[in-house]
């Protein structure tokens, strides 16, 4: 079934490539299993028109090693953009306007920062894109889509959402099949947000619980509560911005 599911895709970009009437396809490779899986699918969609972006941002080195054995792999085209100081020196200049303006809130800064590393890796994708006319592909699955487990206008920000129909189980039955190396399948999920970030951690309910609440499976009432919270406080991030419209 999943091996059908993932010809249908690289079909559906294929098809997607040509109504924008664009060339080929790009995605950020971050060395996890869900950018593994997108970078399979836009190499098999455009096998000479694929692009994969490597960009650590103060990363875990362990996350620049997976990703270069990923795109190694697939033979997949990709380049490095280490974007570490102008991550640094944006977020300090942003920081003392605030505290100058008496409007910084430490408590916040992290998370501040964490959204910023997603946004300028957005900005990268983009300007390769444009510069290639290629199409950025998201590596958002259905559990984060669903739970909005993703920055708003960063790693969210795409033209295209492969993944978005297939639960974290499916996507790492899709990576076997692909044959993403077992260090990648192995790995905690991350998005490598800030040291020693897990997405289970940070989330709160685990993916098993996640997918099992999305395929209409009973789960503990702690984690649903938490899965249905989020995917409300999250509405936001899956809709255009609200307009003002004249009466």
């Amino acid at each position: 079934m999943l091996r059908q599911e993932i010809d249908k895709i690289a079909g559906w970009l294929q098809e997607q490539v040509k109504a924008a009437n664009a060339k080929g396809l790009v995605v950020g490779v971050s060395g996890g299993v869900d950018s593994a899986v997108a970078a399979a699918l836009i190499k098999r969609a455009c096998p000479q028109n694929s692009l994969g972006v490597i960009i650590p941002i103060s990363s875990d080195p362990q996350d620049l090693i997976d990703a270069r054995l990923v795109v190694k792999k697939l033979g997949l085209d990709a380049f490095e953009l280490d974007l570490t100081h102008e991550h640094q020196s944006m977020i300090e200049k942003v920081w003392r306007k605030l505290e100058r303006c008496g409007q910084s809130r430490e408590p916040s800064r992290r998370m501040a920062d964490a959204n910023l590393r997603a946004r300028l890796r957005m900005c990268a994708w983009y300007t390769a894109a444009n510069a290639l006319n290629y199409l950025v592909v998201g590596t958002d699955n259905k559990a984060e889509y669903f739970i909005g487990y993703f920055t708003k206008y960063g790693d969210g920000g795409c033209d295209l959402l492969p993944l978005v129909d297939f639960t974290k189980g499916e996507i790492y039955a899709m990576a076997d099949i692909l044959g993403i190396p077992e260090q990648i399948l192995a790995k905690q999920p991350s998005a490598g947000l800030w040291p020693g970030q897990t997405d289970e951690a940070e989330i709160g309910a685990t993916y098993q619980e996640i997918d099992a609440y999305l395929e209409g499976r009973q789960i503990p009432d702690r984690d649903r509560e938490i899965i249905e919270s989020l995917h409300e406080r999250s509405r936001h991030k899956r809709a255009l911005p609200p307009a003002y419209r004249r009466s």
